[in-house]
């Protein structure tokens, strides 16, 4: 299995609980809290040891919040690197209301970081042996746009594959100014990327522009209930999305690129990763909060998956 190195600039404490009824003004009592270590590239990298893979991760940590971060990664199977910096850890917080299924998810902005302060992971990364680099998750405040193309381009230098799941700025920068291996964007930031609106044909169109563009050698675009597709060189790959009782939205991208890396790293086709991806993201709704996907899941839902695509053709 080729080493994979996941890289969370903006981690998090995620606490997720319910609540029958959420009211303004009145205390709102909650009830079955969870509490997890989260951000992208924190749930990238429980993801991938879920799934019994092997994976590095380094990330910024500071303040009190940080400390515990970091103590809640201790009960994780990763490698974890903690680069040190003076604001606190933030902390995320997600109440699902009962009486009406729907997700109340408060996600605050993120510490504030000093360019000396993340130079210890770029060293880091230049020290690495992994084959997979995986940049996920928001930018925290004070972090320049590029900073995920500078990370670009240490890979190209290593001779890595730089994957990508960010938003905005960083997205928009590292693809006008690096290549990458993978990136996977939402529709919604794919929306924001080419500055229009998309719909299921021209969001294919719009992926492959990317790959034809050679800003990314694969482009995968999740879809929600409609799907998700591949978009190469040669060809845009659709499915639709897998069929499951949802619990929680959260963790679903995350899922999706952990799986998807995993399985390059097993060794398997970008096609048969894709479907891996595909598994893993609808693995994630069905478990509550910000719990992720859990291996049983995802292996069977790829099982089936599968099986109807054979039976399609």
């Amino acid at each position: 299995m080729a080493k994979i190195l996941s890289i969370a600039l903006n981690p998090a404490i995620d606490i997720a609980s319910e609540a029958e009824q959420i009211r303004h003004t009145h205390k709102t009592r909650t009830h079955n809290q969870q509490q997890f270590p989260g951000g992208g590239g924190i749930n990238v990298a429980r993801v991938i040891a879920e799934l019994g893979g092997k994976c590095d991760l380094v990330y910024l940590s500071g303040g009190a919040t940080g400390e515990l971060l970091e103590n809640m990664l201790k009960r994780i199977h990763v490698q974890h690197f903690p680069v040190h910096i003076k604001d606190p850890v933030r902390i995320a917080y997600m109440v699902h209301e009962s009486s009406t299924g729907l997700e109340y998810r408060f996600v605050p902005e993120g510490p504030v970081v000093s360019e000396e302060e993340v130079k210890p992971l770029f060293d880091f990364m230049e020290k690495s042996d992994a084959e997979y680099f995986i940049a996920s998750g928001s930018l925290p405040r004070g972090v320049e746009a590029d900073i995920y193309s500078r990370m670009a381009d240490i890979a190209s230098r290593k001779g890595a594959r730089f994957v990508l799941d960010t938003s905005g700025d960083a997205l928009k920068v590292t693809l006008s100014r690096s290549r990458v291996f993978l990136v996977k964007p939402s529709v919604g930031e794919l929306e924001g990327l080419v500055g229009r609106r998309l719909n299921h044909g021209t969001a294919g169109e719009a992926a492959r522009e990317i790959v034809q563009s050679g800003a990314a050698q694969y482009v995968a675009l999740t879809m929600g209930k409609d799907g998700a597709l591949l978009a190469t060189a040669d060809d845009v790959m659709r499915f639709p999305a897998i069929q499951v009782p949802v619990q929680s939205a959260v963790g679903a991208g995350d899922s999706f690129v952990a799986a998807m890396t995993w399985s390059l790293a097993e060794g398997h086709d970008i096609g048969e990763a894709f479907r891996f991806g595909l598994a893993a993201g609808a693995a994630a709704v069905m478990t509550p909060g910000t719990e992720l996907c859990r291996r049983h899941d995802v292996l069977e839902l790829y099982k089936a998956h599968a099986e109807n695509a054979k039976a399609r053709h």
